[in-house]
């Protein structure tokens, strides 16, 4: 059973996603009924919680349904439109409240179906993004990111060009051509804050590549406050739209993603892309905490 903080108008329950043991993953804190509680009272549930994102469940558009939810989230400054992690542990505390199976989640960034199964004796979330798609970024903004970073362009990855990725929302996708400048990160955060809002940018995935199919990630997050985020789901999604886009992988690729080892919360993020499906599909474990 996993453990409850209680608020006078909720019961908060606390799971970190993308991880089976609780000193990895990304924290997620999960309100199951959030009727009670308004905008305000939501955001300070979120920035109490002090986790990169919160999720808050009310009942879907269809009364009939019960496994259907409106899903919001929540970082500790402001709403955001889709949180990947925060929906992986949603839908397993639906999924130990519920049974397994299937589940309708209703997101800002739109309709988000997941399913939930049992392996290996915990239980495991797959999300099927919203419609995805890639957009050039512009070289003056990409100059401006690197400058915020601390990197040089030569440090780049040239197969892995620069892009803006989106499932839900939006991240710039910048690849480091070795591992040590991926893990050397201390970046300006005011500056990149900056370029991020007037972007409408929620991380930057920076990622380097160790095979065809398995990616290291790091995700500043400072729009929502945090310095960098240990595990992402959403960003994992517009990187698999990424690596599709740019032919990096084939059309039913199943990619791996490492995230949070340089932060000491080690987090492990699966990325499916299925011929003909244009939604990307990401899954991991949350465990309660």
């Amino acid at each position: 059973m996993s453990s409850a903080r209680t608020t006078p108008t909720a019961e908060v329950l606390h799971y970190s996603a993308f991880a089976a043991d609780p000193s990895g993953g990304n924290p997620a804190g999960v309100v199951l009924d959030a009727s009670a509680l308004d905008d305000d009272a939501m955001i300070a549930v979120a920035a109490g919680l002090g986790y990169s994102e919160s999720a808050f469940l009310t009942p879907g558009p269809d009364p009939d349904d019960s496994r259907s939810f409106t899903l919001r989230f929540f970082s500790p400054k402001a709403e955001v439109d889709f949180c990947g992690h925060a929906t992986v542990a949603t839908a397993v505390a639906l999924g130990e409240r519920f049974g397994t199976g299937r589940f309708d989640l209703h997101t800002p960034a739109g309709r988000v179906p997941v399913t939930v199964r049992e392996e290996n004796g915990a239980l495991k979330a797959t999300l099927t993004s919203v419609p995805p798609r890639v957009d050039e970024a512009d070289p003056d903004d990409v100059a401006e990111a690197l400058a915020a970073l601390g990197w040089k362009a030569g440090e780049l990855d040239s197969a892995l060009p620069p892009k803006i990725a989106f499932a839900g929302v939006r991240h710039l996708v910048l690849a480091a051509a070795n591992r040590q400048r991926l893990a050397d990160l201390d970046y300006d955060f005011d500056r990149l804050l900056a370029l991020m809002r007037r972007l409408d940018l929620t991380t930057l995935q920076l990622v380097w590549r160790e095979t065809p199919t398995v990616f290291h990630a790091r995700d500043p997050f400072p729009v929502g406050g945090v310095v960098e985020d240990p595990a992402t789901g959403a960003a994992a999604a517009a990187f698999g739209a990424y690596a599709r886009h740019l032919r990096l992988v084939p059309e039913d690729a199943q990619l791996t993603i490492h995230q949070g080892h340089d932060m000491g919360r080690p987090s492990l993020l699966e990325v499916a892309l299925l011929p003909g499906e244009a939604s990307i599909r990401v899954s991991g474990t949350a465990i309660p905490l």
